[in-house]
């Protein structure tokens, strides 16, 4: 038995399991106001003595239009939840030193000018925005000169004027770094000497084209700072002290490339230690054992994402290797903490929203403490959910995830659904969207394959990163290999083929329905890009089109490049498009901006192609308001029901 097939054994027997838990003769499946409805649990800390995990839940209710919040406290041994009025004090702030005296406070600072009052006094009433460089919109927000910056102040009700400190007076750069930094951007040490804090000191152009934030280090003794990370090109983030005060945080090597190999550094006293170098794999986010003699992390691996731990070396010679704690058909989204031998991690599936679980660090065992859903879920039926090892074109093993609609009966024929990954190196695992929900899919009757195409994290490096100038190459075969490996079932009715996807795979959708010689009945695509050379005109991260596509559209003399604007351009491919198409844009999507959806309808629509374009104008490259998510998913699938 080799690798693959001992991981599709594995893998089966869980899912197995799950499938006998859910064959209930319930009449009800996933509904969408179910979904969007449901309790979306947070965990918010460890209680002081490490023996509770503080979380809160948060529920919309689309009747009232308004969403609750609710706070509570649960033993990681399990037990009943006890529900508190607010957390107050029970969880440490970080913003607060170690010995209590001063705090740090974020506060947006205006440094540049940018609107016509800021250049001519008799404009106040002007709405004109003036750049001369790049950067002057970055995901959904237009730059407006002001910047967040860190400020120390005494951890007092009132403080004295001037005893305030901007650790960033009069940059034009941002911590927490924007749009998506937060506390993990910034940390005391624990001496409460020293404040740690990342961001990305380019600015203008060169920031669009750059990934290499650092993580400074301000003394408040000498109130110098010190770049702590200056030698390394790439991303240096998230770090965190143990408790004897080891640096430790996670970098990525190259400059421009956002999907690097993620790895684990630690600050030891001869220089720094990679511990995470000679492992195939990249690390989403880690925190310090409380003895300082570990460090534990998830991480994506076939498929899924799961709890590693990794001992800390003495010196920089020592060579250590991950051991992966646990294993089976979901994700660890997140690693909250411990006590003593038990972790407290966040816990996904396909069938199940994040949960809080207890992990016994010694056998890998999870048991389940918070039950926020369970009411519901023992409600309705589950469709299972296997997984399916299809050889691609090259003669290499992929896994798909297939997802069955709750009584599934082979004896029958089902429409079928290709759902493409975004990224384009997102791993596809075992997540739970509250958008592209599988079980809600499922629910409606469909099959849906989710194939871990080439590109995708979790199955090595070299998988990884293959797709990276290769766009409309092998990853777009793998697609096809795996609708084409499911149609041979009988289950599958092969007149009933439709094709999903956002971002990259609502790149993945438009290419497709130029080359998908009449597999598929219908596409739907969100927010994909249909014009590279007008998304490298518009979009906002230019990194990440210089890495992945290789550069500027005018550079003839980068053939990689030239190939992706050309080859694998679905604008240049459009005439062959033959399929109804809805096409779903954000109006304030700035990283795949509104003209590339409003191209690609323009382009059905004068073909006479059936297809619908689903506008929201206040949402960006996500659906993040309730009641458009409700008229996002019923649009969904009244344009399936009419096409597939």
């Amino acid at each position: 038995m080799n690798k693959f097939q001992s991981i599709l054994a594995f893998i089966f027997v869980l899912s197995f399991v799950a499938v006998s838990q859910s064959t209930k003769a319930q009449a009800d499946a996933l509904s969408i106001e179910g979904l969007i409805q449901l309790k979306r649990v947070g965990a918010l800390g460890m209680s002081e003595d490490g023996k509770s995990v503080l979380y809160q839940t948060s529920q919309f209710n689309l009747k009232e239009d308004e969403k609750t919040i609710k706070y509570y406290s649960v033993p990681i041994n399990g037990g009943t939840a006890k529900s508190l009025k607010s957390i107050g004090d029970l969880v440490p702030d970080k913003a607060v030193s170690p010995d209590g005296a001063m705090k740090i406070v974020v506060e947006d600072v205006k440094v540049n000018k940018v609107y016509g009052a800021d250049y001519y006094k008799d404009g106040a009433k002007s709405n004109v925005h003036i750049y001369d460089e790049l950067n002057y919109r970055h995901w959904d927000t237009w730059e407006d000169g002001a910047y967040s910056h860190l400020f120390i102040q005494p951890n007092v009700d009132r403080i004295e004027k001037g005893s305030k400190i901007d650790l960033m007076e009069g940059e034009p750069h941002d911590c927490p770094q924007k749009p998506f930094g937060g506390e993990e951007d910034y940390l005391w040490s624990p001496d409460s000497k020293r404040v740690l804090y990342v961001t990305k000191k380019n600015h203008g152009t060169e920031y669009t084209k750059s990934t290499n934030s650092d993580i400074y280090e301000y003394n408040l003794e000498s109130k110098e700072t010190k770049n702590l990370t200056e030698s390394n090109p790439g991303y240096d983030t998230q770090p965190a002290f143990s408790k004897d005060g080891v640096l430790a945080f996670c970098r990525m090597k190259r400059d421009g490339y956002e999907s690097d190999k993620n790895d684990i550094i630690v600050k030891l006293s001869r220089g720094e230690a990679n511990l995470t170098k000679g492992w195939d794999g990249t690390v989403y986010g880690f925190i310090w054992s409380n003895d300082g003699k570990k460090i534990y992390f998830n991480a994506p691996v076939e498929g899924t994402v799961q709890l590693f731990e990794i001992e800390v070396p003495t010196t920089i010679k020592s060579k250590v290797q991950p051991r992966q704690i646990t294993k089976g058909q979901f994700d660890v989204n997140g690693v909250v903490g411990h006590h003593k031998e038990t972790m407290v991690v966040s816990r996904r599936d396909m069938n199940h929203a994040p949960e809080l679980y207890a992990v016994d660090l010694k056998t890998g065992k999870m048991t389940q403490i918070t039950h926020a859903n369970d009411d519901y879920y023992n409600s309705i039926a589950m469709g299972k959910i296997e997984p399916r090892m299809t050889k691609t074109t090259d003669g290499k093993d992929m896994l798909s995830w297939v997802i069955y609609p709750p009584g599934f009966d082979p004896s029958k024929k089902y429409p079928t659904i290709l759902y493409c990954q975004g990224g384009p190196q997102g791993a596809l695992s075992q997540f739970y969207s509250y958008r592209w929900n599988f079980q809600l899919m499922a629910a409606n009757g469909y099959i849906i394959i989710a194939p871990n195409r080439r590109g995708m994290p979790g199955w090595g490096v070299e998988w990884n990163e293959q797709i990276s100038k290769d766009y409309g190459g092998q990853n777009m075969k793998d697609y096809l290999a795996a609708i084409d490996d499911i149609a041979k079932e009988p289950y599958v009715d092969t007149d009933r083929l439709g094709c999903i996807g956002a971002s990259y795979g609502g790149y993945s959708v438009f290419y497709l329905a130029a080359i998908h010689n009449k597999r598929f009945k219908t596409f739907i695509s969100h927010d994909g890009i249909f014009n590279w050379r007008s998304m490298y005109g518009t979009t906002e991260e230019l990194f990440f089109l210089n890495w992945d596509l290789g550069g500027p559209y005018w550079d003839k003399s980068n053939a990689a490049a030239q190939k992706t604007y050309n080859e694998f351009n679905p604008i240049n491919m459009v005439d062959k498009w033959d399929t109804p198409i809805m096409i779903i844009q954000g109006g304030l999507d700035f990283r795949v901006p509104i003209g590339q959806g409003l191209e690609a309808f323009q382009a059905a629509q004068v073909q006479g192609i059936k297809s619908r374009l689903i506008y929201f104008p206040e949402e960006n490259h996500w659906v993040l308001n309730n009641q458009n998510s409700l008229m996002w998913q019923r649009e969904f699938y009244r344009w399936l029901k009419e096409t597939l």
